[in-house]
Formats: C-alpha cells, sequence, structure tokens
C-alpha cells in the first residue's frame, strides 16, 4: 500500500539553506559536484515515498538567481559513444538534452567541460558543435599518475593546464551525463585556478545516497548498495569522522578511499584542508526529512527485490554477471527478506499456473491485487492494466469496454500491415483503443480517468516484458518486475 515517508517541502527548503550555509563558508562562492541524476531520480522517489524525482531541480529553482550550471562530459565517453542505459542516447546527445531542459526551467547553463581530453578528433567536433549553438566549451586534460601523485596534479603541469572555466554566480553546480565524467576533479581544477587569482572559493559535494545520518544497515542505505551492484560501491561507516568526532557516519567506500588524496590536494592549494572527513564535504539533508521510517524501510525492501529481479533478467540476457545478483542476494538476506516479501509475485505466479500461459500481478495503493492473463486478444500486461482500470473505476471485471470491432482492424494492421507476428495488444495499443472506445463509452472514459492512481503501484510478470510494454509501466509510474525467462524459446528477442 502506498504510504507517504518522506516530507518533500521541508526537504526542498533545509537543502537550499544548506548549500547557502556552505557558500558563506567558503567565502561567497561554492564549486558543487552533483551526484545521481537531477531531472528524474526515481529511484529516490521509490526508497523515499513522497519525494519527487524532480526536487533537486526544484531545490536549485530555490537559488536560480545565483547558481549556474556546468556539465563535464568524458572526451573517452565521446570517443567510445557511450550511452545511457534508462535512455538509450549517447552522452554527447544527453549534454544537448540537459542543457535544454535546465534553460527550460530558467536555470542558467554557463559551460561545458570536456574532460579528459587528449586531442580526441570526435571531441574536438563535439566541441565545435556546441560553440556553434552558442554554449562555450573548455578542456581538461588527463593528467599522468592522477589522482595519486599531488605534487604533479597540483601544479602549473597538472590543473595548471586545464582551461579555466569562466564562472559568474556563488554556486557552481557541477554535473554530468553520467558516472565518470570527471565532476570532482573539475571541482578541484577550479578550486586550484581561483585560488592563484585571489578568489576564495570551496568545494562540496551532493550525494542523495547513502544516507550519511541513517545507520549502516537500513533499507534505505541497503537498496543504494542494491541499486549499485554492478558498479561495487560499498556502504561503510566513515572512519575519519568517526576518529574526529567520535559520531557514525556512513559513507560508501569511493569517498573514503579517495578522502586522503583529496586531503591532500586541499593542503596544497588552501594551505590546509576545510574538511576532517568524507561526511564533511556532503551537504544532504535527506536524512532530516524522513517523516514515516516505515514507509521508508517496506518501500525499500520492495526497491531490493525489485532490484534482485532487474539483476537476473540481465544476467538472463547476458548483460551482467552473476556476481551482480549474488550480491543482491546477501543484501536480501541481511535484510531477512525474499521474493515472498513482494506480493504481486506470488499472485503473478499462482495465475500463470492457473491459466497456463504469461501472467501480471498489480497491486493497487488500497492493497487489492489484480491479475492479467494471455488471451488473444491482449497480452497478460495489457489484460491487467485493463482490469486494474475497471477495479479502481469500480466497473465489473466482466464488463467488456472495447469493442471487438475496435481490437481486430488494430490487430489486422499489425500483422497484415507492419509484419508483427504477435497480434495481441500491447499496453499502448490499448489505450488507444480504449480511448477510442471512450468517444462513445462512458464507462470507457471512465476507465481512463483512472490511470493517475497507477502511480506508485507495484506489479510482477512472470516472463520478461516487451520494452513497450516495460516503458508504458514506467510511464505510468508503476514499479515493475518480471521473471528471468522469455515467453518465447528463441534465441533473438525483440
Amino acid at each position: 500500500m502506498n504510504r507517504i515517508g518522506f516530507d518533500n517541502d521541508k526537504y526542498v527548503k533545509l537543502q537550499s539553506q544548506n548549500i547557502r550555509d556552505r557558500i558563506g563558508k567558503f567565502g561567497g562562492k561554492l564549486y558543487l559536484e552533483f551526484g545521481g541524476k537531477l531531472f528524474d531520480d526515481y529511484h529516490a522517489s521509490r526508497v523515499l515515498p513522497g519525494f519527487e524525482p524532480d526536487s533537486k531541480v526544484k531545490m536549485l529553482l530555490e537559488m536560480k538567481d545565483e547558481a549556474e550550471i556546468v556539465i563535464a562530459i568524458s572526451a573517452d565517453d565521446i570517443e567510445r559513444s557511450k550511452r545511457r542505459g534508462d535512455l538509450g542516447i549517447t552522452y554527447e546527445d544527453d549534454t544537448l538534452r540537459l542543457i535544454d531542459a535546465f534553460r527550460g526551467i530558467g536555470l542558467y547553463i554557463g559551460s561545458v567541460v570536456i574532460t579528459h581530453y587528449r586531442g580526441q578528433a570526435i571531441a574536438d567536433q563535439f566541441k565545435k558543435r556546441l560553440e556553434a549553438l552558442g554554449v562555450r566549451v573548455y578542456r581538461h586534460y588527463i593528467i599522468p599518475e592522477y589522482p595519486s601523485n599531488i605534487p604533479l596534479i597540483v601544479s602549473e603541469d597538472g590543473f595548471g593546464k586545464n582551461d579555466y572555466i569562466e564562472t559568474e554566480r556563488s554556486l557552481v553546480v557541477v554535473t554530468a551525463p553520467g558516472p565518470g565524467s570527471g565532476k570532482m576533479a573539475t571541482c578541484l581544477s577550479q578550486l586550484y585556478h581561483e585560488n592563484l587569482r585571489g578568489i576564495s572559493a570551496g568545494y562540496a559535494k551532493f550525494e542523495t545516497f547513502p544516507v550519511w545520518n541513517l545507520p549502516l544497515k537500513h533499507p534505505v542505505n541497503l537498496a543504494y548498495e542494491a541499486a549499485t551492484a554492478d558498479l561495487d560501491d560499498v556502504n561503510m561507516i566513515d572512519p575519519f569522522h568517526l576518529d574526529a568526532y567520535g559520531v557514525t557516519t556512513v559513507n560508501y567506500n569511493r569517498d573514503v578511499e579517495i578522502f586522503p588524496v583529496l586531503d591532500a590536494m586541499f593542503k596544497r592549494i588552501y594551505g590546509e584542508s576545510p574538511y576532517k572527513s568524507p561526511t564533511d564535504m556532503g551537504v544532504n539533508m535527506v536524512g532530516y526529512c524522513i517523516s514515516n521510517d516505515e514507509a521508508c524501510i517496506a518501500a525499500s525492501r520492495q526497491e531490493i527485490i525489485r532490484r534482485y529481479y532487474a539483476a537476473a533478467c540481465s544476467v538472463r540476457k547476458g548483460l551482467s554477471d552473476v556476481s551482480e545478483m549474488r550480491k543482491i542476494e546477501l543484501i536480501m538476506n541481511s535484510c531477512g527478506i525474499s521474493a515472498d516479501d513482494r506480493p504481486v509475485v506470488g499472485a503473478a505466479l499462482k495465475k500463470a499456473e492457473e491459466s497456463g500461459g504469461p501472467a501480471v500481478a498489480l497491486e493497487l495503493g488500497d492493497g487489492r491485487i489484480v491479475t492479467g492473463k494471455t488471451t488473444s486478444l491482449l497480452g497478460a500486461s495489457s489484460a491487467c492494466l485493463l482490469n486494474a482500470l475497471k477495479a479502481l473505476a469500480g466497473i465489473d471485471k466482466k464488463l467488456p469496454l472495447i469493442a471487438p470491432g475496435v481490437i481486430k482492424p488494430i490487430q489486422h494492421l499489425k500483422v497484415e500491415h507492419l509484419g508483427n507476428h504477435n497480434p495481441r495488444l500491447h499496453m499502448d495499443e490499448l489505450l488507444i483503443a480504449l480511448t477510442i472506445c471512450a468517444v462513445t463509452n462512458p464507462m470507457a472514459d471512465l476507465a481512463l480517468d483512472q490511470l493517475d492512481k497507477l502511480k506508485g503501484c507495484e506489479a510482477h510478470s512472470t516472463v520478461i516484458l516487451s520494452h513497450v510494454d516495460e516503458e508504458l509501466f514506467k510511464k505510468l509510474g508503476v514499479n515493475v518486475s518480471f521473471e528471468p525467462k522469455y515467453q518465447a524459446k528463441k534465441l533473438y528477442h525483440r
């Protein structure tokens, strides 16, 4: 059942104020490394029910007159045409998308910095493309022995070779299309150049997870470990913070491992380090805005199970190593949970056994579970969606909402003209058919009005879903998982 566990309004206010305080600490200018996703942080919204996916953007909008955005993109990622897994677009295209998105909501884009630059021709082409669009572009170079050779890094032959990024505002947010883009190095390079120019500036890090002031084994933090199983991230107690203050806080291995290096860089740039621990560097206020811990625990446990199924399906597709799945299994064991704790799993498997074919189960916000099976007209996902809309609208399950005369022409188009082998309607086709019927059928119109109520619901399929159905579940805000098996026994799956 959907329960709110996070105070989003409090978060936006508290977070923006904490960043302003950090700007003041450094004399009026702050380089803020922004980790995670800015516009669409759906992981946070799933494990912290009530957290809006665009909360970070709303927080920045509270400071829009003080903030400017610098987007970092690695020349290596440009060279190998790296793509975002969730959007399927290259990092170059995502950089353009981010610029449009930021400008569209009134945030100022200062520039783009191409990191890890060593003269790649394709990176030069992208630079020219951006400049032709009126975007300022800078280059930061590969530094030998980074990050271990501190004397070289913090020198004219290290950071000194990088372009100095001209910035105008007190808060400089450094973000990127994805991990490994060089955000931290960009911030540190800027601190070096600002210090040479006698400008007071500081650095801080904004990562939502792990939540530093929640226990190490809190399900919210364990859900982050599950989400990053492919990266080998491990949550751990921050030993530097514990040693400096006698207070237990949580960080993750990469920040803890790199802190001595950062500490040495700060001392070489400033003469002393402004921070005693990686936790000190963070500005994250999420932990102070949890309003219902039980709701967040329940949501995080569901996320861990979903991540397990996602990893199992990735292994089945040959895209991941089995070790990723095993790691999440260990997280589930430490949480004391299994697939049995996801009610839609058992319901879907039972429906599949009864019907002898693929099935989908969906848990509504009030706890009711509806199911759908594969028929000659509808796929299991479409049948489940239709049954869920009927249940929410109080319409008898047996009452037909779509006339067969509407479905058959669609099937004819799919098979006879578009070359599809599967005549059954996918979810998007079902909704189009339902919309057509709504013109003359008030019940169909009533069913469509229920779509918004599916946001935050849980679903499970007994087979790997088609890309179309999976994406539509996501668009509706339904958290879907599926068994690691294909509906058809063949090698190629579209």
